[in-house]
């Protein structure tokens, strides 16, 4: 890839992976419409390992009080810490165990520009109708087991380029009841997981091909994306404490729209 197509799509994806309009969805359109070669999952993987970094610096308390509670994991609840590491390791089983059976369509069918649009539409409604209609009864700290492994589930849904992780998380938790900015910081906290887990597969796929050039590339696009997204993650967080998740809902359908008019008229002609 030029130098050019990896900085777009590093920032693309580090200005949208934490914001509710779908990340691997701007990337691969972002790809289609400029005609680039589709830069597959390794860019994919490598960009998110930027946004890990990011969430984990944004997150440091809540890690350092996961790492306190270690030794507390069997006795959770003596320990803050080791009751939140229980929540985010129910939260994540489900979408880990789905991503591995549904890889193969993650690279083919999913990819497909008209799936990415009726994803953005379809779940840009429904994360106004949570937003408009959830209730904000709660706080992150009324967060328990069945909370996360329902917001967890969920994520299986973002498989789909187009749902967003982000989006689909927080509109659960809205459903759920608890207040956006418990919505938005449980869903920080899943995505470090989920990245690290993408990260693994990344390292062990450079390691195997061996290419230099790849790593450096891949290092440039997840220090990018590292700076896009801690920038994003801050400016959203104070966004949530006084307005709601509106103009994403309707980003997504607009863009969902416009995606799908140039997949079914415009895209034979675009390249």
């Amino acid at each position: 890839m030029s130098l050019t197509q990896i900085v777009v799509l590093a920032l693309v994806q580090g200005i949208t992976e934490f914001l509710p309009i779908s990340s691997s969805g701007h990337l691969i359109v972002t790809s289609r419409v400029l005609c680039w070669s589709d830069q597959g999952l390794m860019l994919d993987v490598a960009v998110h390992a930027g946004t890990l970094a990011a969430v984990i610096v944004y997150c440091w308390r809540d890690l350092a009080q996961v790492f306190a509670g270690l030794l507390h994991l069997f006795a959770p609840s003596r320990h803050p810490g080791a009751r939140l590491a229980w929540l985010l390791v129910i939260g994540t089983i489900p979408v880990g165990i789905a991503g591995l059976l549904l890889k193969p369509y993650a690279e083919t069918v999913f990819r497909d520009p008209t799936v990415i649009g009726w994803a953005s539409i379809v779940f840009g409604v429904v994360l106004y109708l949570a937003d408009r209609f959830g209730a904000e009864r709660h706080g992150i700290e009324r967060v328990g087991y069945g909370h996360a492994l329902l917001i967890g589930a969920s994520q299986i849904l973002s498989l789909v380029p187009g749902t967003s992780r982000s989006g689909i998380t927080m509109t659960a938790a809205r459903a759920l009841g608890f207040d956006r900015t418990a919505a938005t910081r449980f869903s920080f906290l899943l995505a470090i997981p989920v990245s690290a887990a993408a990260g693994l597969l990344l390292g062990k796929d450079l390691a195997e091909s061996g290419d230099l050039r790849l790593g450096l590339d891949v290092a440039l696009a997840a220090g990018l994306s590292f700076l896009a997204a801690l920038v994003v993650m801050a400016l959203l967080m104070r966004w949530v404490k006084f307005a709601t998740y509106t103009p994403f809902a309707v980003y997504r359908v607009v863009t969902g729209a416009a995606l799908l008019y140039w997949a079914y008229a415009l895209a034979e002609q675009a390249c």
